[in-house]
Formats: structure tokens, sequence, C-alpha cells
């Protein structure tokens, strides 16, 4: 029997993301007897905190941001809290904490499995796994060790090859777990149950009956305190290149072998591999990029994001970015992807939308007001659900049609708990299980397609558009999609209000 006693180090514990989900995540599995009896957490960082002073720090934040409807075991939780503070760039210190570590194991009676969480700046990305090797912490010899890497992984192709190197010259990419947290939300996952376990989408799957797909993930926020960071990323780099192009491949992907990780995970880079690169003299027909600028929404004035804290008065950053691109392969040839993202738009939602094609003979179209074509919404957040719409004959004399909708709402299993995205896959991590996580040749071909579209941006050769704040973006995204019965789909915070079209 193997022993999955194990230590959860985070480094960067002093930081926003260990407090407010890090930690409570690991509070909902040790609630539910998902973690072993014999585990401790440590957390790493510059600053100086004795262990009680993180423990107190600790459960402020499993008080506040707790997802489980249980505080009962939030004391015992926290016993198993440590703390140390070592300077990132200081081998030295890495002796020492690797001191702290065995004192723990000795202590508390655990095996020298390891997972090491980077909660860090991307600078970091790089050095603290180098200097994990150096005092010989990657190794597998006397316990498994495991490394999880927040995004981004990397800025632009160049930089992210570098550090597929630096990591790969002293880790194995079997101890490599690249987080995506959209990848944890239930309905993502949901996207290969819906295909592959009913008969009556897949068969529809296709160029055949798809006339293209869609992609929206909108923020009602702008960059809030996070100005700084957001200007040396922007939409493209923040939202597009991880999140929206992983959700592509889960959408796209041919039926795996199995439901092990390699072979989801070789099918979903089969479908990065497979997408039409966008030539450089092709971003300006192909992209769409906006920044926000001020507006008043219910009577409050919205600043522009240039004008936001910690942002350049002549920022080029974009808060929007649309593109339109291809698949090119045998289930996609000539089916358009079209997808977008941005801040300050009426509403926070994602969620994909499979536009079929309009039926071949309009029967019902014209003055019985419908044009044939039927779409299915998979909604990732929030008011999780699928959503079919499609033409019902209007009560009465005639044929009149209108669009109706079938749904489903997860919220509707009032009996079941849908786990957070990060306690999934942190609880993957842990199992070994990486299906959910990007595997390194995944995200450089994203670098790969993606790296023209940058280029072209930085050189400022595709106009920068203004948009309102909490509208749908700038008006020319909606040249991307050339076929008038087809547009974006404005949707609705929740599906029950769902109409042809709201803005809200």
């Amino acid at each position: 029997m193997t022993d999955d006693s194990h230590i959860f180090v985070i480094f960067g514990a002093s930081g926003d993301l260990t407090k407010r989900k890090l930690v409570p995540a690991l509070y909902s599995l040790f609630v539910q007897n998902l973690l072993p009896e014999k585990f401790a957490l440590l957390g790493v960082s510059r600053t100086k905190y004795s262990d009680d002073e993180f423990r107190k720090l600790m459960q402020q934040g499993i008080d506040e941001f707790n997802e489980i409807d249980d505080n009962s075991r939030i004391d015992e939780f926290v016993e198993k809290l440590h703390y140390t503070n070592i300077q990132f760039d200081d081998v030295e210190t890495y002796h020492s904490f690797k001191k702290r570590l065995e004192n723990i194991r000795s202590e508390k009676g655990i095996a020298s499995n390891t997972i090491f969480y980077l909660s860090t700046p991307p600078s970091l990305y790089g050095l603290i796994p180098q200097q994990l090797a150096k005092v010989d912490l990657n190794s597998n010899k006397d316990g498994w060790k495991r490394l999880i890497i927040e995004k981004p992984f990397g800025y632009d192709l160049e930089s992210a090859l570098k550090l597929k190197d630096s990591l790969l010259n002293d880790w194995k990419e079997d101890q490599l777990y690249r987080i995506d947290h959209y990848l944890g939300k239930e309905t993502v996952q949901n996207l290969l149950v819906t295909r592959f376990s009913n008969g009556i989408f897949e068969p529809l799957w296709n160029r055949n009956y798809i006339h293209h797909v869609e992609v929206t993930s909108a923020e009602s926020i702008g960059v809030e305190k996070r100005g700084g960071y957001y200007e040396s990323s922007g939409a493209l780099r923040d939202m597009v290149q991880n999140h929206l192009l992983q959700v592509v491949a889960l959408t796209a992907m041919e039926p795996p072998t199995s439901l092990d990780a390699i072979s989801i995970r070789n099918e979903i880079l089969k479908v990065f591999q497979s997408l039409r690169p966008i030539k450089k003299n092709e971003v300006k027909s192909n992209t769409v990029r906006g920044q926000y600028v001020s507006a008043h929404i219910k009577n409050e004035e919205i600043p522009a994001y240039r004008d936001e804290k910690g942002v350049s008065p002549d920022s080029t950053t974009e808060t929007y970015a649309a593109l339109k691109f291809y698949i090119d392969n045998w289930r996609w040839g000539g089916v358009p992807f079209y997808i977008r993202t941005g801040k300050r738009l009426p509403t926070r939602v994602t969620e994909v939308v499979i536009h079929f094609k309009e039926t071949p003979h309009f029967l019902f179209s014209g003055e019985h007001g419908n044009n044939g074509t039927n779409k299915l919404v998979i909604r990732i957040q929030p008011d999780e659900g699928i959503l079919l719409k499609f033409g019902m004959k209007t009560p009465g004399a005639g044929f009149d049609v209108q669009t109706v909708n079938m749904d489903f709402h997860y919220s509707d299993l009032s009996n079941q708990r849908i786990p957070s995205a990060y306690e999934r896959l942190i609880y993957d991590a842990i199992q070994g299980d990486s299906t959910l996580f990007a595997r390194t040749e995944e995200v450089i071909e994203a670098w790969k397609f993606l790296n023209p579209v940058l280029e072209a941006w930085k050189e400022n050769k595709i106009p920068l558009h203004g948009y309102p704040a909490g509208t749908w973006g700038p008006e020319t995204a909606d040249k991307l999609i050339e076929c008038k019965e087809f547009a974006w789909r404005y949707p609705c915070k929740n599906l029950s209000d769902d109409g042809i079209y709201c803005e809200l």
C-alpha cells in the first residue's frame, strides 16, 4: 500500500491567492476527509511570520472565503499549518528550508512526498525550481515531488521556450502541473461528457452541421487594483493564451481512446497543432483589440482604463480582444471559431456557443419570424448550465415560429455540492492526476499561434479601438462575423432570463 502522506508547500504564502483560494480549498478537502491523515502545509515567503501569526491569517481567510458549509474543524486544520521565510534568490536559505521540511516530516511521521505550489510573481517560476533542485528537493528517490505553477507560463513564445528549457533541465514533465483554474470548473469538464456520452450531439459536432463556434469570456469589472500587472499582460495574454484556447481545445478535440490523462492531453495537443497560423498581414482582418473608456453606468462614473491606478496615461494595452481563426483538420475544416474577452463589459459570463447551420429549406423564415438556426449554449460561469435554443410554433392560427429554450442549471442539483476550481485541481494534483493541467507542448503551441498577433499589436499596426465601459466592446468586432444571419450572442447573466438579445 502506497503512503499518500505529504507536505503541501506554498511559495508566496503571504499573498492574496493563498488566503482567498488555496488554503480555503485545502480546508474544504480536509473537511471531506480527502486529505491524508498525515498532512502538513508549509507556507514560504519573504515576509517574516511565526507559525501562530500565519495560522491566524489563514484562519481569517477560511472564515471569510470558505466555500464549504462547515466551520467545525478549522482549529484542527490550522494546527497543520507552518511557516518559514526565505530569500528566493539565496540558495543558502533553501538549505534551512529543507531542514524545516525534514523536521516537520519527522515530527508528524510524514513521508518525503511533497507538492510545491508557486503562488509567486512569474519572474520566479524559473528561479525557485532551480534552487529546489540545487538542494535535491526535485528528486523522486525518497518520495514523489510535484511542482504546481500558476499562469502565465511565459510572456511570449521566446520567454515560454526559455522557461520550458529551464524547468525541464531539473524536473521531469510528469512532475509539472501547470494550473489553469478554468479547467477546474465543472462545466468545462462537462464539455467532454456532453460531447462523448450523448449520441445526439457527437454526430452533429462537425463541419457538416455547425456554422461556427463562439467562445465568450466577459467581465463587468475593470482591472481593479491590478493595473500594474495588467499593463504588462493585456487581455490576449491574460485570458486568450491560456483559458480560452484550452476551452476551445476541449470543444474541438477528437474523442480520446480513454479518460486517462495522456489520452485526453494528446487530443488537446492535436487541436493546438491544427490551429491555422494567422499571418502577420492577416492580423488586421482577423483580430480586434480595444480599451475601455470612461462612461456612466447606473449614475456612477466609471473611469477609463488609462485613469486606473498603475496604468500609463498613454497606454496601448488592450482590455478587449477578439479573434477569428480556423482549425485545419477533417472535423472542423472551414468552420470559423470566434473568441472574445474583455473588461468592463455589461455582465460577467463565460460560455461556449455552438451555432448550427440553417435548415436547407426555409419553410418558416421571413414573415414567420424564424431563420432556421439552432444554438447550443454551454454556460461555464455564472449560473452554470446548458441551454438549447430551437424553433417552436406560436400558439394560434398559422405557422408563426418563435425561438424557445430548453435549459439545465447545475443549481437544480440541490443535493450536489459543486467544488471550487482550485479545490478540484489541488485534489487532482495530490492524486497525481494531470488530466486538467496543461502540458508543455500545449503551452508552446498556443504561444506559437498567438505570436504573430502579439507582434503586430506590439508594433501598433492594428488600431486600438475605444469602447465605453458597460458596452459589449468595439463595434468593429461585429464585422469579424461576416454572415448577416449570424452574429455575436449577447448573453444574459442568468440562463433562465435568456433572450435573443440581452444587454444589461
